[in-house]
């Protein structure tokens, strides 16, 4: 389940961002901020790649159920089922990253100025 690293790899992309925006929030205004070089990919490509990998799965998944349905002999039901479950696993996935994201927005934007 090649999604779930993906998935991991944001996840520790986000803890890695916040933990560089509390360490901002504490310094005081007259030391300049320090950025550190990214050592890999950027969030959003991360973002980008895991959402396609989720939908390669859901893709296959659907595939391998039609070819079920249609009486494909190189398809069988264990196949479609697990199929079918790594395409929700990655959806889950996803939508908890998403709802993640969705609250450190309104964290970020309930701040005090």
């Amino acid at each position: 389940m090649s999604s779930g690293m993906s998935v991991d790899q944001i996840l520790s992309q986000m803890r890695v961002m916040r933990q560089e925006a509390t360490q901002r929030l504490a310094q005081p205004a007259s030391v300049p901020p320090t950025v550190s070089p990214a050592g890999g990919d950027s969030f959003s490509s991360l973002l980008t790649k895991a959402i396609g990998q989720v939908n390669d799965l859901q893709q296959n998944s659907s595939q391998l159920k039609t070819r079920f349905e249609l009486g494909d002999p190189n398809v069988d039901l264990t196949q479609v089922m697990l199929a079918s479950q790594k395409a929700s696993l990655g959806f889950n996935a996803t939508l908890q990253v998403r709802n993640r994201l969705v609250q450190a927005y309104q964290d970020i934007m309930n701040m005090p100025v």
